[in-house]
């Protein structure tokens, strides 16, 4: 299985300033995206706001900014595992703070740089060979795939591309990728983008 999310945690990454206390994470794993939602090109920035007490637990979390529910319910549940360095409460350090943690679910995370040259050159032998010792029902989660889903989500503008649009030309892909991968391994000589839908080649 392969996926990609980027956290940019305001509390978890560093040591961080809150008041007179500073967080210190101790256990902060990162929401898990989910396999179908990130098949499906859904993206988007999740802000959890919680209370950190100065034994180190979490509660209270909520959603301050949602993204999409499957989404918010992968936040919540690394969120509910979180756990800080206690610290000592005094005049100056409170018994709790409340914090907010942006997650941002992408899909560009490991692509190559410019992935749409890198598209426009691949050859179909590499995905044949990529596809070989692969059960046809994880095709979809090819290292080609799923650049091609992060280059159409995160290479084009939504005036280039609007959001409606984008997730029916990933959905399209998804449901071609078999016919793809056959086409590929029937001509391994071809390139990649000539068995892509139409209007995904095209934005190439």
């Amino acid at each position: 299985m392969r996926w990609w999310v980027c956290v940019l945690l305001l509390v978890a990454s560093m040591d961080v300033r809150a008041g007179e206390v500073y967080l210190i994470p101790e256990n902060n794993p990162k929401p898990v995206y989910p396999v179908a939602l990130h098949r499906a090109g859904v993206t988007g920035m999740v802000r959890v706001s919680m209370t950190v007490k100065a034994d180190g637990s979490v509660s209270n979390a909520v959603i301050a900014q949602s993204a999409h529910p499957g989404l918010d319910e992968a936040s919540l549940a690394a969120v509910s595992q979180w756990r800080f360095k206690p610290w000592t409460v005094t005049e100056d350090q409170p018994a709790q703070i409340i914090v907010v943690a942006p997650m941002d679910y992408r899909l560009d995370q490991g692509q190559p740089i410019h992935v749409n040259k890198t598209l426009e050159r691949l050859m179909c032998g590499d995905i044949g060979r990529a596809a070989l010792n692969i059960a046809d029902t994880s095709w979809v989660d090819l290292p080609v795939f799923s650049w091609t889903r992060s280059y159409l989500t995160h290479s084009l503008s939504p005036t280039q591309l609007p959001e409606e649009k984008r997730l029916a030309l990933i959905a399209k892909l998804n449901k071609s990728v078999p016919s793809i991968v056959r086409r590929c391994n029937t001509y391994p000589a071809g390139r990649y983008v000539r068995f892509l839908p139409q209007e995904i080649r095209a934005l190439l």
